[in-house]
This record gives C-alpha cells, sequence and structure tokens, in this order.
C-alpha cells in the first residue's frame, strides 16, 4: 500500500548537535547498568573490566583467583612461583562488599493479616478441632481440615513469640470462665 501523500519528509543534517557527546552517550546508554553501588561509584569508564576490578581487589575469573592445585605435583611445590599480585588502588569498594555481606539478613516472609486473623479465629473457637474448624462458616475458601492444620502450623513458625502469647491468653480466658 503507497505513503499518503505529504508524509515522508527530507532528513536534514543537524548541524547544531555535537556528534562527539552523541555518540559517547550512546555508548555509556548501551553499557549495562552495574547493580552494586560500591563497584558503580568506583567504577573508571576508561580503563577495562579487568582493570577496575583489579584495582578494587576482586577477580574477573575466579579459578585463576584462587587456582585448584593438583595432587600429584608434590616434589615441584617448591619450584612453584607466585605471580606478582596486582595492586589494590581502591580498597575501601572491598571492605564495603565485606561490611555489607556480614549484615544479618532481613526476614522478608510475613503472613497477611487476613490469614492470622483467621488463624486466631479458628483456634479461639475449635481449639485442635480441624474437622471442626473444615465446617465452620468462615471458612470461606472452604479449607480440609490438613489445609488448616498446615496454615496454623506456618503461622506457628513465623510468628512463635506472638503464637505462645495467644495460646497464653487462650488459658487465662479459660480459666477465667470457670
Amino acid at each position: 500500500m503507497p505513503k499518503a501523500k505529504g508524509k515522508t519528509r527530507r532528513q536534514k543534517f543537524g548541524y547544531n548537535v555535537n556528534r562527539k557527546r552523541l555518540n559517547r552517550n550512546a555508548r555509556r546508554k548501551a553499557a549495562p547498568r552495574i547493580e552494586c553501588s560500591h563497584i558503580r561509584h568506583a567504577w573508571d569508564h576508561a580503563k577495562s573490566v579487568r582493570q577496575n576490578l583489579a584495582e578494587m581487589g576482586l577477580a574477573v575469573d575466579p579459578n585463576r583467583a584462587v587456582p585448584l592445585r593438583k595432587r600429584k605435583v608434590k616434589a615441584m611445590e617448591v619450584d612453584i612461583e607466585e605471580r606478582p599480585k596486582e595492586l589494590v588502588r581502591k580498597p575501601y569498594v572491598l571492605n564495603d562488599l565485606e561490611a555489607e555481606a556480614s549484615l544479618p539478613e532481613k526476614k522478608g516472609n510475613t503472613l497477611s493479616r487476613d490469614l492470622i486473623d483467621y488463624v486466631r479465629y479458628m483456634v479461639e473457637n475449635h481449639g485442635e478441632d480441624y474437622k471442626a474448624m473444615a465446617r465452620d462458616e468462615k471458612n470461606y475458601y472452604q479449607d480440609t481440615p490438613k489445609q488448616i492444620r498446615n496454615k496454623i502450623n506456618v503461622y506457628k513458625r513465623f510468628y512463635p513469640a506472638e503464637w505462645q502469647d495467644f495460646l497464653d491468653s487462650l488459658q487465662k480466658n479459660k480459666m477465667e470462665v470457670e
């Protein structure tokens, strides 16, 4: 199908565009983004990957950084020459990475408020009678007794202190009623 008349326009050369800067920015955008902020801030775009990582005290190839020694050669271990170590000019990168790695991991998994309320309601009203829980009118998703038991066990595993407090409050309520 032919193009509509007047839609094609002649390309004009942009005299006011700095081609050198345009190409440099295009190359920089095409390079992959370094996710680690410590490495990204210390990165020198004028140097190669190997040179950058060597300055930071990191290795490009882990097999060369920590070579596996052959078991057979025992007499020649004395003759092994060690390669000269590269000079680490940016040790702060390695220190920051080690400090970040030594921080304790955050526990990111939590349960929804609905599930917590559901489990508490079921245990409050039925104790450990899973069959009665399955027949309860609040069992909207028609969970089987085993599924309910598993949900209760997940709640126990995620919040052990809160679960114990909940059981203690149930015991106090029972004593007050009797």
